[in-house]
């Protein structure tokens, strides 16, 4: 059976983008399908200005989200990065394996080390090498498969180069990993700017619905999404991008294609009402579980502890592997 791999920063509170692009896959999908590790990347978190309690706060929340919109620790392992010494072990030998080119290539850096250039500042090192530890996160458990979004694929083909490299290198060691992406709403867009994805680290809340958002809330921020100036209710990513989005997210909350469904309205009006809807009863139960977990924190620490041991079991022997593989002494 395949092993599966993949995991969420806790950077921000987690969106409807998420649960449609990747968590509810992995609940339906992939932990069913081979040996499926979920990790919430709390490392990655780091790479930018933080707020130390922020982060925890955020560690247990995403923790307990995973957990609300179905994954079973009977099924597969739930774990924090940090707890797992692994991911920083391997991260400096991928560091030692690529090159500075392939870092400064990657779109999240140059776009943020950019912005801040314009601001006068600098952005922390830890984002320039953090492809090498995402790399690390994947390689240590010699994943066969990746569920990302588009935004990610950019990351895993690194992690294959990297490991191509380390094989030949070293002798083989890692298995080669492959991206995996849902067919519907893979990227899920900003309600205000659908040109950009809903993004859990963005500042621009009326565009984004987050999973924890009362019922009123998101149907007020779905019924002012922007839409376009056009004729009709048209499935036109490019030409009507505020539309396509709608209906994208209407196709994969309630079922159907969006170029099908777009020829069931004739306004926006309609259109919006119907989204907002589908997107409330596709929240409710992931929210009701949530309420639950959250009254009973010790459950949720147990599965933590209890993945990040299973966790360790798996990447301890690959990791070791690597080291003695690029020359270190066993201690």
């Amino acid at each position: 059976m395949a092993r599966v791999f993949s995991g969420v920063k806790p950077t921000g509170h987690l969106t409807l983008g998420n649960y449609l692009g990747a968590m509810r896959q992995w609940a339906a999908v992939d932990q069913h399908r081979g040996e499926a590790l979920f990790c919430v990347v709390d490392l990655h978190a780091l790479t930018v200005e933080h707020d130390p309690a922020r982060v925890r706060r955020l560690s247990r929340q995403t923790a307990s989200l995973l957990l609300a919109a179905g994954l079973d620790p009977e099924l597969c392992t739930v774990f924090v990065q940090s707890h797992v010494d692994e991911h920083a072990r391997l991260s400096y030998l991928m560091e030692c394996v690529a090159t500075d080119g392939e870092m400064r290539r990657m779109i999240q850096y140059k776009e943020k080390a950019a912005r801040e250039r314009v601001r006068g500042g600098s952005v922390r090192l830890s984002l320039l090498t953090y492809p090498a530890l995402m790399a690390a996160d994947i390689l240590a458990y010699n994943a066969d498969d990746v569920p990302v979004g588009d935004d990610q694929t950019q990351h895993v083909e690194l992690a294959r180069d990297l490991a191509v490299r380390f094989n030949q290198r070293y002798g083989h060691t890692f298995v080669v990993p492959r991206a995996t992406r849902p067919e519907v709403a893979a990227r899920v867009m900003n309600l205000q700017e659908p040109t950009s994805k809903m993004g859990k680290s963005d500042d621009t809340g009326p565009g984004i619905v987050y999973l924890l958002d009362e019922p009123d809330v998101v149907r007020k921020k779905v019924m002012r999404a922007v839409t376009d100036s056009g004729e009709g209710v048209v499935y036109d990513r490019e030409g009507q991008p505020g539309v396509a989005n709608l209906l994208e997210i209407l196709a994969a909350c309630a079922g159907g294609e969006p170029e099908e469904l777009a020829g069931s309205y004739d306004s926006y009006g309609a259109l919006k009402k119907d989204v907002a809807e589908a997107v409330v009863e596709v929240l409710r139960p992931l929210r009701e579980r949530h309420r639950e977990l959250c009254a009973d924190p010790g459950y949720v620490e147990g599965v933590l502890r209890q993945g990040a041991a299973r966790a360790r079991g798996v990447a301890r022997p690959t990791v070791d592997a690597a080291y003695r593989a690029i020359g270190l002494l066993a201690p």
